[in-house]
């Protein structure tokens, strides 16, 4: 278990094809068993309307923050092999999926690299990311904005808020 030399990293989950709120379940509890992470908050679920693509089923999104002694690149290994565990398959960009969990922030890292850009790119844009990290963490401060503020700056236009932070301790 990650102790006073772990990092606080914030990760986005979603899916939105066969159960997703059982995979993203069952994808923390996966996290949280591995001997360097630590689950330390999960927001609620939200159901949003797809970004990107739009003509496919709505998601479900999450965030979880974890403490961590992985690096980013360690941790983001993980992540994909905790999504292959789960069948998750890569057909096409922003399509469908059971699964997808994204790094958001690793600490204070800002990093640009083959597959890993640190603070996530696109977060800043996205009311389904925003939404449940402020949820968690809304005094994050985010390119000089709390989490709070930065998703008060976007169209929350059918973000839906469904369930506690427990979910994720029982789903599948």
């Amino acid at each position: 278990m990650p102790g006073r030399n772990s990092v606080r990293a914030f990760l986005g989950l979603g899916g939105n094809i066969g159960d997703p709120a059982a995979a993203m379940g069952a994808a923390l509890r996966s996290l949280n068993d591995h001997p360097s992470v630590a689950v330390a908050a999960v927001s609620s679920l939200y159901r949003t309307p797809p970004w990107g693509k739009t003509d496919q089923p709505d998601f479900l999104n999450a965030v979880a923050a974890v403490d961590t002694t992985l690096s980013a690149r360690e941790l983001l290994d993980l992540c994909l092999e905790t999504e292959r565990a789960l069948k998750r398959v890569r057909a096409e960009r922003w399509g469908p999926r059971l699964i997808d969990m994204d790094i958001l922030i690793f600490g204070n890292a800002e990093m640009d690299e083959d597959g890993l850009q640190l603070p996530h790119p696109r977060m800043l844009d996205r009311a389904f990311v925003l939404a449940p990290l402020a949820e968690i963490a809304p005094s994050l401060d985010l390119a000089g904005l709390t989490a709070a503020e930065r998703l008060e700056s976007l169209g929350q236009a059918g973000i839906v808020r469904l369930d506690g932070c427990e979910w994720w301790k029982s789903a599948g």
